[in-house]
């Protein structure tokens, strides 16, 4: 299979993460009998150093020629002072925009060589954490109409909450989808004893169940579900929500693996082009330095191949090095542990290579 691969190496770290990964998939094309071709596009910092604009349209217009889009991470202390349309996160939006991306996927993963780091208990974490959540990305109250205004004398902030049928049932659809290549359990999550907007939401998401019987789906307020993400996180496959309860949520989830550098993401639309990144930031006070940890843009890349290559096979392949160079003992800085072998970025990605090998 050939697939065309739009690179965004980006800022800080960015480079060095997303080579790793890049290397990684030249060895599964190998095992696998593919051909990926990279095209390396310019968004964030360097974007704005190369050509005066954090995503200029000859970049957007590389990334939807693509099958899909690999990036590193945007950002850094040295455009902190331009304006605000010029940051290096506005091309990120753009991006999003452009791509036409609503669904972000976040997995939270718990790798059991890492267990100790997860900030619960330990018979909590041993019955193990793995589950996706799926946040509507490009509606809701991020995007509602925001206002202050005067009322009755008083300054007062309004902050519009709307969402449609059509927008819930596209992202619906990518949470029964999602549900159907893992463990076919959907949870959606509103809060639709308080909102209207909720209550379309519930009502969508079981009309939509009639069309995917192999999906088992339950649904669950907002404020149970943060409570249950740390009380019994086993519990949950892919969870399915709006914006704003996504963002909360997918943060919260992050954190009980207790290794944000190991957490990849994807952003997906109508089509299978998503964007694919990992959660962490670009880390501008180690770059170059060879210490990164590029296992997250590695799973990233994984998930490239899963949800819009469907190549279960190869991400399962990628899946069980990373797993194979953890039993190993070998960490980067910000997982090292006492007893472990401390390692580069360079040579993290050199052992996840020994350990890539055709399922």
């Amino acid at each position: 299979m050939n697939k065309n691969i739009a690179v965004i190496r980006g800022d800080g770290i960015g480079p060095e993460i997303v080579e790793q990964a890049l290397r990684v998939l030249d060895k599964i094309a190998g095992l696998y009998g593919h051909t990926f071709t990279y095209t390396d596009a310019d968004m964030g910092g360097c974007a704005i150093d190369k050509h005066g604009d954090p995503l200029p349209e000859s970049e957007l217009a590389k990334c939807l020629a693509s099958d899909s889009v690999l990036l590193g991470a945007v950002g850094g202390n040295k455009w902190n002072d331009v304006p605000g349309h010029m940051r290096p996160e506005k091309g990120l939006l753009r991006l999003r925009a452009g791509m036409g991306v609503y669904s972000n996927n976040r997995p939270a993963k718990i790798w059991k060589q890492l267990a100790d780091a997860s900030p619960l208990r330990k018979e909590i974490v041993e019955n193990g954490i793995d589950f996706i959540i799926v946040r509507e990305l490009i509606g809701g109250i991020y995007f509602g109409e925001h206002k202050t205004e005067e009322i009755d004398g008083k300054p007062t902030a309004i902050d519009v909450l709307t969402y449609n049928e059509e927008e819930i049932e596209r992202i619906g659809r990518i949470g029964f989808e999602t549900a159907q290549k893992r463990n076919k359990k959907l949870c959606s999550v509103e809060k639709s004893n308080v909102l209207d907007s909720s209550r379309l939401w519930k009502k969508v998401m079981h009309r939509l169940a009639e069309e995917y019987p192999d999906v088992e789906l339950s649904d669950m307020l907002v404020d149970n579900c943060a409570m249950q993400i740390v009380k019994n996180p086993a519990q949950f496959d892919v969870i399915v929500t709006e914006n704003m309860f996504g963002d909360i949520l997918s943060d919260e989830a992050s954190m009980i693996t207790g290794s944000i550098g190991m957490i990849p993401s994807s952003s997906l639309g109508s089509t299978t082009c998503g964007l694919y990144e990992p959660i962490h930031g670009s880390a501008p006070d180690i770059a170059g330095q060879d210490k990164a940890n590029p296992i997250g843009t590695i799973l990233s890349a994984a998930m490239m191949l899963r949800y819009s290559f469907d190549m279960p096979a190869e991400a399962d392949a990628i899946e069980n090095a990373v797993s194979a160079y953890l039993d190993a003992g070998y960490r980067t800085a910000d997982i090292m542990s006492e007893g472990m072998t401390i390692v580069g970025c360079r040579r993290c990605g050199d052992l996840i290579l020994e350990n890539l090998r055709k399922e």
